[in-house]
């Protein structure tokens, strides 16, 4: 089993078999590019420039995104660079100089977010609040099990994990009248699972779900925070908009899909055939079996498994450009919120309290259907990395602040 110099506690999300890539900025110093290595990052930028790394210029770049457009041959590259920089002795006193600890350095946005878009892609998600929404009508609308059903998001308002933000106000539909104007009543999360697109496409060209990986270089967590009432009032016929718009998280770390071949696995079989820009070969699937942790200020609420999601990454990114629609360096595209098929697996609180129905009762006694001011909401993950070792997410985290006014 490989192992790395670098003292990795037992149950760190980061063992050498993730090394994921973020971008971290020391107490005293300018934002740099680093990789997560146990309790430590490392300064790649500084590191290659002090090894004679040929790909210097774009690992001391100030974000992500050129290394990010260099292709799956530098990835690798890299990542065989670091693997042996952090597993063999002789190369120590070539990397300490460069190793900051965690707890002395703050985690910044990784990249420059240049598009992102939201899918839809859990059945038992997408049942669950057809249920709830439309108790008399077919809880999957008729074209939900032919395609990946998507929005357009806003890029602005990705923001990195433990970024607080305020309570969104809009319209507010009521039970008889107008609608009202305030803070939402029904703000709630969404559980997801983003990918991190490296790679561009021209304009006019679709990417197959066989080029999945040639263009995506890794996986984050995503919370897209949501305001369901304001969603109720103004999401048809168009679609989410501000009830979306106004935060979406992500994960400080990206980890690379290099260290989740381990955890690739089929997806649900489906009862309607797909067609074929989006059959995935059985042999090679893109399907990711990663487990979700869900806390409410500290206390675990959920358990959300990626694994039952209907649609692939690899097929979602399919359909996104299946039109002839391009994708750019930085773009980020999401599941959609992650629910598993019984309660203890829902990844929304509209789910989790049944839209307010069904209080959850936490441990110190309060109850909530959505959140409060106040609340912090965290989501972690793991997943089955290389020797079967687990490799983490880190976390991606909020806290709600009271509106303004």
């Amino acid at each position: 089993m490989l192992n790395s110099w670098v003292p990795v506690e037992p149950g760190s999300d980061f063992p050498i078999q993730n090394l994921p890539v973020g971008r971290m900025r020391p107490r005293a110093g300018a934002g740099r590019l680093a990789v997560a290595i146990g309790s430590h990052a490392v300064d790649v930028g500084a590191l290659a420039a002090s090894t004679s790394r040929d790909a210097v210029e774009l690992l001391a770049a100030p974000v992500l995104n050129p290394f990010l457009a260099a292709g799956p041959q530098v990835w690798g590259s890299v990542r065989g660079w670091l693997t042996e920089l952090l597993s063999q002795e002789r190369w120590r006193s070539a990397v300490e100089p460069h190793l900051y600890p965690l707890a002395e350095v703050d985690l910044l946005l990784p990249f420059e977010v240049a598009d992102y878009v939201d899918f839809y892609s859990s059945e038992n998600h997408a049942t669950n609040l057809g249920t709830i929404l439309r108790p008399n009508e077919p809880p999957l609308m008729p074209n939900w099990k032919h395609l990946p059903v998507g929005y357009h998001g806003r890029a602005g308002t990705v923001a990195v994990s433990g970024t607080p933000f305020r309570r969104p106000r809009g319209q507010r539909p009521e039970t008889d009248g107008p609608p009202s104007f305030g803070p939402s009543r029904k703000l709630d999360i969404e559980t997801e699972v983003g990918f991190v697109v490296g790679v561009p496409s021209e304009l006019g060209t679709p990417v197959p779900v066989t080029s999945f990986a040639d263009h995506v270089f890794g996986v984050v967590l995503v919370n897209d925070w949501s305001a369901r009432d304001l969603q109720a009032w103004e999401y048809r016929p168009l679609g989410p908009f501000l009830a979306k718009s106004f935060l979406t998280s992500i994960s400080p770390w990206v980890v690379p899909l290099a260290a989740l071949q381990s955890a690739r696995t089929a997806p649900p079989e489906g009862d309607v055939p797909r067609l074929p820009y989006l059959r995935e070969d059985p042999a090679h699937p893109w399907g990711l079996d990663i487990d979700i942790q869900v806390s409410l200020n500290g206390h675990l609420v959920s358990e959300a498994p990626f694994a039952t999601t209907y649609w692939t990454p690899a097929q979602q990114l399919a359909h996104m450009t299946v039109n002839g629609a391009s994708i750019r360096t930085g773009d980020l595209y999401a599941s959609g919120t992650v629910s598993g098929p019984g309660p203890g697996q829902y990844g929304s609180f509209m789910e989790v309290s049944w839209n307010g129905t069904r209080p959850l009762t936490l441990p110190d006694g309060t109850q909530r259907s959505f959140l409060e001011d106040g609340d912090v909401v965290t989501l972690t993950a793991r997943a089955s990395g290389e020797d079967g070792v687990p490799v983490g997410f880190g976390s991606c985290e909020g806290r709600v602040l009271p509106a303004l006014g």
